[in-house]
């Protein structure tokens, strides 16, 4: 993670993400872009005052939010720049992204029921699924106004996606401090026809096993980490009901990047947590090949920005 997009509309909830995101340890310089999009009225006007000062005083509320965001990041090894573009806030986020080549996209979301976190149409929603790198979903857990250490959950299954997401995680020096919990689900009923898993004690030994390997794998990130193995008919809830019950404040989910209409139709772990998790949810792209790169690159150059 060297270059990041931080999405402000100058609302708590994008000062909280920019909060969190100061809050990242990160051994490299980083390369911060904080975009404010701005909403332009097209049309004709029936107001009082004028367009150009409605243009001016949104300017001017971007640059005091910058202001703001500026100051989380005084003294830390990063580069700061702000820029201002008009449009479709979720689609402009993601052309931003794609127009800097960023590794990670930085969103605020609201603290919403679980009930409305269904409801299509959020830029967070928006830019989760469109944007072509990892994307991290900020959410407010309290962990700003206490002094615990951050709780942790990594998602995992024998995935090249999964596999992927503990590299990227990897390249955050978490610390002793934070408490990371890696959780496989298994779900004894088959995608086909849903079937019942024949051997379950096969599966289980199998995938416990894995997820002890995986998190020892990130034990030189993250000294504090925990392997944890469950059951559930529905993998996306097995892991949400964790997240709610060790309180996390992030859960990470690797995703393999998908064509324009695989992200449409997409119907993944990493959405149905990203809807319903009540806390911060970064969804890993980097590490896996796009279908839509498949055979243009040799083995070799599979990694995406490294």
């Amino acid at each position: 993670m060297k270059k990041v997009l931080l999405a402000t509309d100058g609302s708590s909830c994008a000062e909280e993400a920019a909060w969190f995101l100061s809050h990242l340890p990160h051994a490299a310089k980083l390369e911060i872009t904080v975009l404010t999009v701005m909403q332009i009225p097209s049309g004709t006007q029936s107001y009082s005052d004028s367009l150009s000062e409605r243009v001016d005083r949104q300017r001017s509320s971007a640059a005091e939010a910058f202001g703001r965001v500026e100051a989380m990041f005084d003294g830390a090894n990063v580069s700061v720049k702000h820029v201002m573009r008009e449009g479709h806030r979720g689609q402009t986020i993601v052309d931003v992204a794609s127009e800097f080549e960023v590794d990670l996209v930085v969103v605020g979301a609201r603290g919403r029921s679980s009930v409305r976190r269904l409801l299509l149409g959020s830029t967070s929603d928006f830019v989760a699924t469109h944007a072509p790198c990892s994307v991290l979903v900020v959410r407010p857990t309290g962990i700003r106004e206490s002094k615990r250490p951050i709780r942790i959950a990594v998602g995992y299954e024998e995935s090249d996606a999964a596999n992927a997401a503990l590299e990227e995680f990897r390249e955050t020096r978490w610390g002793r401090q934070a408490e990371v919990h890696v959780v496989a689900v298994v779900s004894y009923v088959s995608a086909f026809l849903n079937e019942i898993v024949v051997d379950a004690d096969e599966t289980r030994n199998a995938v416990q096993a894995a997820v002890t390997q995986a998190a020892n794998r990130l034990s030189d990130a993250a000294p504090n980490v925990q392997a944890h193995l469950l059951e559930s008919d529905h993998i996306g809830e097995g892991l949400v009901e964790f997240i709610e019950e060790h309180r996390c404040d992030l859960v990470v989910s690797g995703e393999t990047p998908h064509s324009m209409l695989g992200r449409v139709l997409l119907g993944s772990v990493s959405r149905f947590v990203l809807r319903h998790a009540p806390c911060s949810v970064w969804i890993t792209r980097n590490r896996v090949e796009s279908p839509d790169r498949a055979g243009r690159e040799p083995e070799s150059e599979k990694t995406v920005r490294r």
